[in-house]
């Protein structure tokens, strides 16, 4: 064993050691869309006195962190979006309605005097509100004159009230705690405390209403939460008139219940937020949906995963199976990178764990056919050079592949929104593990076995001796593929055009994160025929409703803009035909985040394209750069206008299926066209289209081998994947097949064509390493293998 393969070797134990370590004692951190809750996403507006930036978003952040904790949600998590946006994610909770309010509500405070009782309610004298206390020990202050007059609001039993102007606002409360008064039996009291300032304005405020008789309306003060009093207590008789309250001696009594009294001193505490929020989406997944997506996306892995071992071990044996080993690695390898990282795993992120297990495979095909090819064209090497030779011959072709689907991944966690951006961080975690795992692991191990002697002596065990049935039957046949460019373009532009027609007649069905609105997924106790449920839904007012299946019986409802009190309607309207109703899934996206997503798709779309441009054109030939692009765009063309005939939802997990196939297609037509280049660079007096010929047949098996690998993941991820995953899986195996084709015969007769016009020279050829201009070496002979006494 050589020092580099006990170097690889030992690294390889390392890592995996410190895998297994994390696995076991750490545990991953779940989405929304997997433990069940709900998630918001908040706009913050720009106010009369502040604007919507970064610091103001940071304070109304803070201010809404105290409001939810009160709520006793467990785990809660609010971060900022941007300059301007907050989320907030509230685990286990499935009506988000109270959620909501408290979070929704400016909490505008202001704390006014009345100045009698108005005229647009009844005009009963004297009042039966909460009081306002003195504590045993307070002391007052004296104060000075009312002026001015306010707003005339109802109090809480519904009698109008006239007010005066704000005396204070809610930025001069220290604090507000609410308690259970046993001793005095006053039940449930709020105990207010302020600011130094503030304090004296309260007691001279309540030190004027304390000049007022007992029971007279003009002896309260009344507290204003966004032009509604909450609370309008009247001065205790044992303060004096212009004595006044002292901060933190002042309680609010009243017939609170315990929530009522927490609710009455959040909103106190809380005060205003800095600005106005609107609520711009919001998510809610039912339990039940997050730990059936668990179970079969595991399966789904377990199974897809097994079958791709299982294929790679047929393929190429001993050296597959060793592959496959590696795959296990890679798997418990990225897995353990994510936990380590604090990844949040939600569902689509789930998808491309799973997806990236079959992209795994793909290094270790590259290695093994280019293997084979080195095996075949010197059949004295030995097994361990052919090897050697092997993952130095792929190893542009898989730094260059990689590179392009890391591009992919790095858009969809930049432009992507929600769980997409999940997708993205998993998708770029499983390549740079897969890489790790096929040239240090699987090097590793194959290097071992290539050492040994019995794999030597019996060389149909190693699986790398032999070219292949596939490169075989090719070689064999030797088919002239690209002798008409022309017409494999001819047939991609119907494709194209057949594409484009479904997309104009059909129309493209944009999900509601796209478009705006609500969508909300039922599951009743009883079955619910569509028909029923739009009958039960237009008696109750929602005419508009869209209803689909969802699911095994479920029902899918979109509607328009729908509140909570309104989506809590609708699922009234259902119950009445299905008994209990339970909510499994539901969305609700505004119509600007809506526009702005479906921009943002655009651009991610656009960006894709000229990032993959500009990436090839460096690495490649500009030729070589405009074909692979020409393939993705049909590729994009072509999955779009199969959703359209197929009525599927085009959605933000449609983006990501789409962004992974532009990476996917430029990878395989990258391994093409870095073929083209070395055969080009070897002979650069022969004809392009002989060597891109020869090309496409020397690297047809590892294309078709690679796609098995990713098929046998994506059939099992659409069977067993469940509803959440199958638009998803859908759309890469469309993808994939399309991206296979195109990555052949659209990319490299595009390039052929566009070569009949460039003027640029061949490609040179690469120099060995250590060889210096000027000087020959002796050809070797084939069954010289270098040993010399």
């Amino acid at each position: 064993m050589t020092r580099a393969t006990t170097v690889r070797a030992v690294l390889a134990a390392a890592v995996l050691l410190v895998s297994v370590l994390i696995t076991l004692t750490m545990s991953p951190r779940l989405g929304l869309d997997l433990q069940g809750g709900t998630r918001m996403v908040l706009q913050a507006k720009d106010s009369d006195t502040a604007k919507a930036d970064r610091d103001s978003t940071d304070r109304t952040l803070e201010v809404l962190r105290q409001r939810i904790d009160s709520l006793g949600v467990a785990e809660p998590t609010l971060t900022r979006s941007g300059e301007d946006r907050i989320i907030v994610e509230l685990p286990d909770v499935q009506d988000p309605r109270k959620a909501a309010e408290v979070i929704g509500r400016t909490a505008q405070l202001s704390f006014h005097a009345v100045q009698g009782q108005g005229t647009r309610t009844d005009e009963e004298p004297g009042a039966s509100g909460p009081r306002t206390e003195d504590k045993p020990g307070a002391s007052g202050k004296q104060g000075g004159e009312k002026s001015g007059d306010g707003p005339t609001l109802p109090d809480e039993q519904g009698r109008a009230l006239d007010l005066g102007p704000a005396r204070l606002s809610g930025a001069g409360v220290k604090d507000a705690t609410a308690a259970f008064d046993a001793q005095q039996g006053a039940g449930w009291t709020v105990s207010l405390d302020f600011h130094k300032a503030a304090g004296r304005d309260w007691t001279r405020l309540t030190g004027e209403a304390a000049c007022h008789p007992v029971q007279d309306d003009r002896r309260r003060v009344a507290i204003v939460l966004d032009q509604q009093i909450i609370s309008s207590p009247q001065v205790s008789p044992s303060v004096g008139c212009n004595a006044g309250l002292p901060s933190g001696s002042t309680q609010i009594t009243g017939s609170f219940s315990a929530d009522e009294a927490r609710e009455l001193a959040l909103l106190i505490k809380g005060g205003a937020l800095p600005l106005p929020v609107e609520i711009v989406e919001q998510r809610t997944v039912g339990p039940t949906l997050g730990a059936a997506a668990i179970d079969a996306s595991a399966r789904a892995a377990l199974i897809g995963a097994a079958a791709t071992a299982l294929f790679i071990t047929v393929v190429y044996r001993l050296f597959g199976a060793l592959a496959a080993a590696a795959l296990a690695a890679y798997g418990l390898i990225s897995y353990a990178a994510l936990v380590a990282l604090g990844v949040t795993l939600t569902l689509p992120g789930l998808a491309g764990f799973v997806l990236a297990i079959g992209m795994a495979v793909d290094a270790n095909v590259l290695v093994f056919e280019r293997a084979r090819e080195e095996h075949t064209q010197h059949p004295g090497r030995s097994l361990r050079s052919s090897l050697t030779a092997g993952f130095r011959g792929a190893w542009s072709a898989v730094a260059d592949s990689n590179v392009t689907t890391l591009i992919a991944a790095g858009l969809l966690f930049f432009l992507g929104s929600g769980p997409v951006k999940g997708f993205g961080v998993t998708l770029a975690i499983g390549v740079l593990a897969s890489m790790f795992s096929a040239l240090v692991i699987a090097r590793a191990l194959t290097e071992i076995a290539a050492g040994s002697r019995f794999v030597g002596d019996y060389r149909g065990v190693n699986g790398i001796s032999g070219p292949g049935r596939v490169r075989a039957w090719l070689t064999r046949r030797g088919p002239q593929l690209m002798r008409s460019p022309r017409r494999w373009l001819l047939i991609s532009s119907a494709l194209v055009a057949v594409a484009v027609l479904g997309i104009l007649v059909r129309g493209v069905n944009l999900g509601v994160e796209f478009t705006g609105g609500r969508l909300v997924e039922y599951s009743t106790s009883r079955p619910v025929d569509v028909e029923q449920a739009r009958t039960a839904l237009a008696g109750a007012g929602f005419g508009d409703a869209e209803v689909t299946t969802a699911g095994a019986g479920d029902l899918s409802v979109r509607t328009g803009k729908l509140d909570n009190d309104g989506e809590h309607a609708l699922r009234a309207a259902l119950a009445e035909e299905g008994g209990k109703t339970t909510k499994v899934r539901d969305e609700l996206i505004g119509p600007s985040l809506g526009d702005e997503l479906r921009r943002n798709a655009l651009i991610a779309l656009g960006i894709a394209v000229l990032v993959q441009l500009a990436y090839l054109a460096i690495r490649f030939r500009w030729t070589f750069a405009v074909g692979s692009v020409a393939a993705l765009v049909h590729d994009v063309i072509v999955l779009v206008g199969a959703f359209a005939w197929l009525g599927r939802t085009v959605d933000g997990i449609f983006l990501a299926a789409l962004l992974t196939v532009i990476g996917y297609s430029v990878n395989d037509s990258v391994v093409v066209f870095d073929r083209v280049r070395e055969l080009w660079a070897k002979a650069r007096r022969r004809p392009v289209a002989e060597v891109a010929n020869q090309a496409v047949i020397q690297t047809v098996p590892r294309t078709l081998n690679t796609g098995m690998g990713a098929l046998f993941i994506l059939t099992a991820l659409a069977v067993l994947g469940g509803d959440s995953l199958a638009d998803f899986a859908l759309a890469l195996l469309i993808g994939i097949c399309v991206g296979t084709y195109s990555s052949v015969m659209t990319a490299v007769p595009a390039a052929l064509v566009l070569e009949r016009s460039s003027k640029a020279p061949p490609p040179a050829r690469k120099r060995a390493p250590g060889r210096r201009s000027g000087t020959r070496t002796a050809r070797r002979d084939p069954l010289d293998n270098g040993a010399r006494v």
